[in-house]
């Protein structure tokens, strides 16, 4: 088998393991929660007998080892299940949220990036001196805030405080046409850059170290001998090997955006896959928080596996190690 199918095999089942292992950790701790579905969306009047028939039917009357083989078979199936509260299929549930959540994230990721990078390099290109220390401050105090805490405090001065930007939702429910996308951007601009601010100090952090440690290496010395403009040495030379280390920790961030728009959306009323689970939670819709977790699962893990390719493209030692 060729190294590159080799690698990619590998990677692909590491990946259906991992997910398979939060469908069951999340399968378990979302039977620990106290209270039940019928609890929750049951009517006041409801007397033992119609609670008792309201669990039957969602099949939480039977053993969990039944529930959760029957669960993955659904899985297998494409099947989610139905949301107890809202009577629909969770896959529609959680499609109508999906694409907002890839908005955010995906946005997010991009900033991060492209601001990021030129930061490292500014950094990298300057150790030492007034601009380095700078950015190391900057980067070190974004190592350090916490998503909730970073978009209350945006929430409060840029939305209420200047009301320059909305505070909740994700438009306009007036705007139309071009205006409906300017409005999308006005509702994307706070959770954006809350996600943006606490991932970005670690990214530029990481990149100045290894940019600083591949710049002092002899492939960059002999770039310089030939008389290579400092310019190119930096992007072309060095700053190619230095994208690996940062290339993974992209996948690790994407998962820790994933993470935090959960929290971002609920502060923001943004009504991605997060504001989903935050609701769901409240209500105990089972279905919901388990196709979202999986849903979120398989996203990180795709994220990862195409980090994993993205490394052995920039390092060919990957493939063939």
């Amino acid at each position: 088998m060729p190294p590159l199918v080799w690698f990619v095999a590998r990677r692909i089942f590491h990946g259906v393991v991992t997910v398979l292992f939060a469908i069951t950790i999340t399968f378990l701790l979302l039977r620990l929660l106290p209270g039940d579905p019928a609890s929750a969306i049951a009517s006041t009047n409801m007397d033992a007998q119609m609670r008792q028939e309201l669990l039957t039917k969602y099949g939480l009357t039977e053993p969990l080892p039944v529930q959760y083989f029957k669960y993955l078979g659904e899985l297998l199936q494409g099947n989610l299940g139905t949301s107890f509260s809202q009577s629909e299929p969770v896959s529609d549930v959680l499609l109508a949220r999906l694409p907002w959540t890839l908005l955010l994230t995906g946005s997010a990721l991009v900033l991060t990036v492209a601001i990021g990078v030129p930061l490292g390099v500014l950094a990298a290109t300057h150790a030492g001196r007034f601009t380095d220390r700078a950015v190391q401050v900057l980067g070190v105090t974004g190592q350090s805030l916490f998503v909730p805490s970073v978009g209350i405090f945006l929430l409060f001065v840029f939305g209420l405080k200047l009301q320059w930007l909305p505070i909740g939702g994700a438009y306009d429910a007036n705007a139309y046409g071009g205006a409906w996308y300017v409005s999308v951007l006005q509702h994307l601009a706070l959770p954006c850059l809350s996600l943006v601010l606490v991932s970005l100090g670690s990214y530029v952090l990481t990149l100045r170290s290894t940019l600083i440690d591949a710049l002092g290496e002899d492939y960059c010395e002999l770039a310089r001998a030939k008389g290579t403009p400092e310019r190119l040495v930096v992007w072309k030379h060095g700053l190619r090997n230095a994208l690996l280390p940062t290339t993974t920790l992209l996948g690790l961030q994407l998962g820790f955006m994933v993470g935090g728009a959960v929290l971002t959306e609920t502060i923001f009323a943004y009504p991605g896959v997060g504001r989903a689970i935050y609701e769901s939670v409240i209500r105990l819709d089972f279905p919901v928080l388990q196709g979202a977790f999986v849903l979120l699962a398989a996203t990180v893990v795709l994220a990862n596996l195409l980090t994993d390719l993205a490394y052995g493209l920039l390092d060919p030692r990957v493939r063939t190690s």
